[in-house]
Parts: structure tokens; sequence; C-alpha cells
């Protein structure tokens, strides 16, 4: 699948609300992932470092990157402590 071909995709299914409801949910947790990662890096620290800071296993860190993990606010604390970021959490209507 193309580029312009995933797009009139994307166009077509969002009018479903059920497919726009899940396929903003994934875009989130890819967003959040990024933003860890980018965290990371600019902190210097490998994945197995991070994991070591926040008592969790290296492939835990690899999916919360990737966006296959379920985040919770504790893990979340967790990260932005060892990374001495912020977690900044807000509702949008």
């Amino acid at each position: 699948m193309n580029k312009h071909s995933l797009k009139k995709y994307l166009s077509k299914e969002i009018k479903d609300p059920q497919f726009k409801k899940g396929y903003e949910e994934e875009k989130q947790k890819l967003n959040l992932g990024f933003q860890i990662f980018r965290a990371r890096e600019k902190a210097g620290l490998t994945q197995s470092e991070l994991a070591k800071r926040i008592s969790t296993k290296q492939s835990n860190i690899s999916r919360l990157e990737e966006g296959n993990y379920n985040f919770t606010v504790a893990m979340l604390d967790k990260i932005a402590a060892a990374l001495n970021v912020e977690v900044e959490i807000k509702l949008v209507a």
C-alpha cells in the first residue's frame, strides 16, 4: 500500500466511529511511546539503563516505546522521574 492509498483508506474508514476511536487510541499510544524514546535518548540512556532505573525489563521499555503497552499513570511517573521530565495529563473536549 503506498502513501496515497493509505490516505484514501484512512479518509474512508475514519468515518466509522468505532474505527476512529481505535485509530485515535493507537495514535496516542504511539505518540506517547515516541516521547518516551526521545526523552530517553536525550538523557543518554539505553533501554536497559532506563529499565533498571524503574525496576522493569528492557523488553517492557521496548514495548512502551513502540506503543505496545497499556500505560498506567504510576508507570509514567516512574519513567518521568528516571528521565528527569514531568508528566502532563489533560482532558480535552
